[in-house]
């Protein structure tokens, strides 16, 4: 499986889903099941599907504790930052980021799976772990994307809310000092990835044919099971025969041998099926787990993507302005106009990278659930097992 943590803008648009709020963090992942009802009983899948109100559920979200918590991690002011890079270098920041973000971290997901016959289960569930930890590593750089926009646009929306907008007001400092924010500006290459070289692509492509591998390998166990419980019935109906037969045989000839020979396959038959079908369950319940983690964070994934192609865009917007106010030189005019548009796309470019930062945030929380999630399973059926 490719790793993927190259970045680009895909034309394809999936539907967004709004996480459901994390209760915590995941060194000991919580017990509850998807697919069960408050009270634990498995949820008919004719039942009809409430209607969701994502405004709602986003809502929520952003106001967990959890969320809360995650937005800690990941923010810091300018001194934080100016620390960290004073001591790190960037990969050995991200790697420092990552040991706060990433939970159930790589150290327990190896330990769990340390033990762990090398089969195919093992080979998918290990390489999902893998790309949801390489999804957490694309939203570290990308909240470093975030920090360089505001970098970026610091000096223009400090000029943006003390200048004047009507060349009639403007003065001619004040009309120099903007050409100057405006070169600095312009010689700062856009902070966000470009649709065009660098691609969310790979790493979609990464959790689709993943989700495949696994959805293949959960039908085939399900048709073990099926053929398994298949089995189990027949072989009861073969016991169930033989102890009819057995008691027609004892009321005709008494043979008491006879009947101990026949009740033999009461005992042992059923034995073989029942362990087998237990140790397939215990498969599928851990590919679903991954499988509904993957169907998740191709999700998160897809969101994202479309809020860094659109802040990407506002970015190529203004530097265009700001071009055409440099190609004016500082004349009054032009260089008004160029301020005026610029302040109408203040507040909206404001909005979109703070939308962009709550989602990078919510992923961070989606991946950690997910990954918690299947953890559990492998522990519970670590324990059952032993």
């Amino acid at each position: 499986m490719m790793q993927c943590l190259s970045l680009k803008t895909s034309s394809a648009a999936s539907t967004t889903h709004s996480p459901r709020p994390n209760n915590g963090d995941y060194n000991c992942p919580p017990a509850s099941q998807a697919g069960n009802s408050a009270d634990g009983t498995p949820r008919s899948s004719t039942q009809p599907s409430p209607t969701v109100n994502l405004t709602r559920e986003y809502t929520l979200a952003v106001q967990t504790n959890s969320y809360n918590e995650m937005w800690s991690r990941i923010h810091y002011d300018e001194t934080q930052i100016e620390e960290i890079h004073g001591h790190y270098n960037e990969e050995d920041a991200n790697r420092l980021l990552m040991t706060q973000v990433l939970q159930p971290n790589r150290e327990c997901v190896k330990e769990a799976l340390r033990d762990a016959k090398p089969n195919t289960l093992t080979r998918l569930v290990s390489t999902y772990f893998d790309n949801s930890e390489n999804t957490s590593q694309l939203c570290i750089l990308l909240q470093q994307s975030v920090y360089r926009a505001r970098a970026l646009y610091g000096p223009l929306h400090k000029l943006l809310d003390v200048i004047p907008t009507d060349s009639e007001s403007l003065s001619q400092s004040q009309c120099d000092c903007a050409f100057d924010v405006f070169l600095q500006f312009d010689c700062v290459d856009n902070p966000f990835p470009c649709p065009e070289s660098h691609n969310f692509n790979d790493m979609q492509q990464c959790f689709s044919q993943l989700k495949q591998q696994l959805e293949q390998r959960i039908r085939k166990s399900r048709s073990r099971i099926h053929l398994v419980r298949r089995a189990t019935f027949g072989s009861a109906l073969c016991v169930i025969g033989s102890v009819v037969a057995v008691v027609v045989s004892a009321v005709g000839i008494a043979s008491h041998a006879l009947v101990a020979i026949a009740a033999t396959p009461i005992c042992t038959l059923p034995c073989l099926p029942r362990s087998l079908t237990k140790e397939e369950l215990a498969r599928v319940e851990q590919l679903d787990s991954a499988s509904r983690g993957t169907y998740v964070l191709n999700n998160q994934l897809a969101t994202l993507e479309r809020r860094v192609a659109r802040l990407y865009d506002a970015v190529e917007c203004d530097k265009h302005l700001i071009r055409i106010g440099l190609e004016s030189g500082k004349d009054l005019h032009p260089i008004s106009e160029v301020l005026k548009q610029l302040k109408k796309n203040h507040l909206k470019f404001i909005e979109q990278l703070k939308d962009l930062e709550e989602h990078i945030c919510l992923c961070f929380n989606a991946v950690n659930r997910a990954r918690g999630l299947l953890l559990h399973e492998i522990h519970r059926h670590q324990i059952s097992n032993s």
